[in-house]
């Protein structure tokens, strides 16, 4: 599963993190530095476990709590309406 920003959904980075703007419904979210990895990384067409490892590599946590953190995340991100699933991919992670 790779994911994709909804359209009316923008990143930006931030001294921070990252942060969502969402133009649709005039909101933004700002993530922290932990939380900036883990978008990039699904943004770039990685999925949950690529993820939690781009994290285990740059912080100090254990793989668990980093596989919990980044599928809250991500449910975090689908209630929010900011990112859909891309079936722009096939299951190899290649555009189409």
């Amino acid at each position: 599963m790779t994911l994709k920003l909804r359209a009316g959904v923008y990143t930006t980075e931030t001294e921070y993190g990252i942060a969502l703007l969402d133009e649709d419904r005039d909101q933004y979210w700002t993530l922290n530095p932990t939380g900036a990895v883990v978008v990039r990384a699904l943004l770039d067409g990685k999925g949950a476990a690529e993820a939690v490892r781009e994290l285990t590599a740059e912080y100090e946590v254990d793989a668990d709590s980093a596989g919990r953190d980044v599928r809250e995340l991500i449910g975090d991100l689908r209630a929010a309406g900011l990112v859909e699933e891309d079936t722009r991919r096939d299951v190899r992670g290649r555009s189409s």
